[in-house]
């Protein structure tokens, strides 16, 4: 036994010591840091990275070691409180209103409070730490992800911790499902099985969703096991998982478009009405006549009034300024044109699809999605990790880059209050443009010269 240690210590010493290294690298983010501290945010994060990076490159063929590296990784955080979001407040609130069934897209947070009706246990707190923003709008998560709120608070028996738990629980689930199904995924695709190890070891993930309890990893896995099916030929559990994903997170309808010519007209028509048939059976214990104009009415504010980390419209902004054009209009008027151009572009990529091609429907997926990213006005560190797992199914990479880059948005919390930094965002989409660009003419460049040829 101490033979069989000693070997293993020889053969594995360096990835052991960078496993422990990022333990504690973890630790100190996950209850020594200050989101205000962006030099010491940004240190951790670039060594962590780094971590990450070796620790793929030496042992990405051995699933059991970087499997329970993941984990551990994840475990850290287990009873710490989100350091760099406070989302987490307004899940447990959402929760505990489905728990006394009081439907969360009905009231404001502010006007249960103000009103008093209902006030759950800790409902002051948890109104004062979701923050002004989400206190006196409507609720913007979808219904299957309320339910997981829900669960999350009954099974935290009310309290903001034990609540915290029970959601990373679920999102350590999430996530080990992921990792199965994305292995398989991969191999169905030919593709090597270790990629997915840039999702499950990536700092941004563990980081994001573990650490600050965003729930695209739940979305993530029932999209991925939705591919999963579909390079088994099964579209309708894939349908029924794909609908189940847009229950989480609103995101995966962009990639609906794309399915139109992918599928026999017959097999279209079946494959959208079961997501529709899915979506309905779990909206509709949440479905009241003021649902579509509640929910909406928040979603809106996204596109119209929130800015962070925005990519194109920061430059645009920039050139309109000198125009004496007022930033409040400019936005407005930016995000009723966006989604268009959006729509645009996804069925421009559906026209191009060839039938049958999953790894060509991923790829438009990928592009479909980068696109909307680089033109919305509000980009959370979090929002890309779709396209981190997206990218790992394609020929492409700079996904991955910039979530290596893009915690520099966090330099907009600084102590003095919130100020976005403009220089710093410009070096995050100097860098992720650059090497997409790069890409783009390393892929595309020799099939132009065959086709020329």
């Amino acid at each position: 036994m101490i033979n069989q240690i000693a070997n293993y210590w020889k053969l594995h010493r360096f990835p052991i010591l960078i496993v422990v290294a990022s333990i504690l690298f973890y630790f100190v983010f996950a209850f020594h840091l200050e989101r205000s501290d962006f030099i010491k945010l940004m240190m951790l994060y670039g060594a962590l990275f780094f971590f990450c990076f070796k620790l793929i490159q030496f042992e990405k063929w051995n699933l059991k070691f970087l499997l329970v590296a993941g984990i551990l990784f994840r475990l850290v955080f287990l009873v710490g409180l989100p350091g760099l979001s406070q989302d987490y407040f307004r899940f447990i609130w959402d929760g505990e209103m489905v728990l006394q069934g009081i439907n969360p897209y009905l009231y404001t947070p502010d006007f249960i409070i103000n009103e008093a009706v209902a006030v759950p246990e800790n409902g002051t707190l948890l109104h004062e730490g979701m923050g002004s923003l989400s206190s006196r709008n409507f609720s913007n998560y979808p219904p299957l992800n309320q339910i997981l709120f829900a669960l999350a608070a009954f099974l935290g028996s009310h309290k903001i911790l034990g609540s915290v738990v029970a959601m990373r629980a679920i999102i350590i689930l999430a996530d080990l499902g992921l990792l199965y199904f994305g292995r398989k995924l991969l191999k169905n695709l030919n593709k090597s099985p270790h990629l997915v190890f840039w999702y499950f070891l990536n700092p941004l993930v563990i980081i994001e969703l573990t650490g600050n309890l965003h729930f695209e990893g739940v979305m993530l896995f029932f999209l991925v096991w939705s591919f999963f099916l579909l390079s088994k030929n099964n579209q309708w559990g894939a349908a029924i998982l794909l609908a189940l994903s847009i229950q989480l997170k609103l995101i995966p309808l962009l990639f609906l478009p794309l399915f139109l010519f992918y599928f026999s007209w017959k097999k279209l028509f079946l494959f959208y009405s079961l997501i529709v048939l899915t979506a309905i059976i779990v909206l509709w214990p949440f479905y009241i006549p003021e649902f579509p104009e509640h929910y909406f009415k928040t979603v809106g504010l996204w596109f119209s009034n929130f800015e962070f980390n925005a990519g194109l419209y920061n430059g645009l902004k920039h050139f309109a300024i000198p125009f004496d054009i007022k930033p409040w209009h400019l936005i407005k008027t930016y995000g009723k044109i966006t989604p268009y151009i959006v729509v645009f572009t996804t069925l421009v990529f559906s026209i191009r699809l060839k039938n049958g091609k999953l790894n060509a429907l991923l790829a438009s997926m990928l592009w479909v999605l980068s696109i909307y990213y680089f033109l919305t006005t509000t980009v959370h560190p979090w929002y890309i990790i779709s396209l981190v797992v997206l990218c790992l199914i394609s020929e492409y990479r700079f996904p991955l880059v910039w979530s290596a880059v893009i915690f520099l948005s966090y330099s907009a919390y600084g102590e003095a209050g919130f100020e976005e930094q403009p220089w710093l965002l410009a070096v995050e989409y100097f860098i992720v443009f650059g090497f997409m660009i790069y890409e783009i003419i390393r892929q595309e460049g020799p099939k132009l010269i065959i086709s020329k040829n």
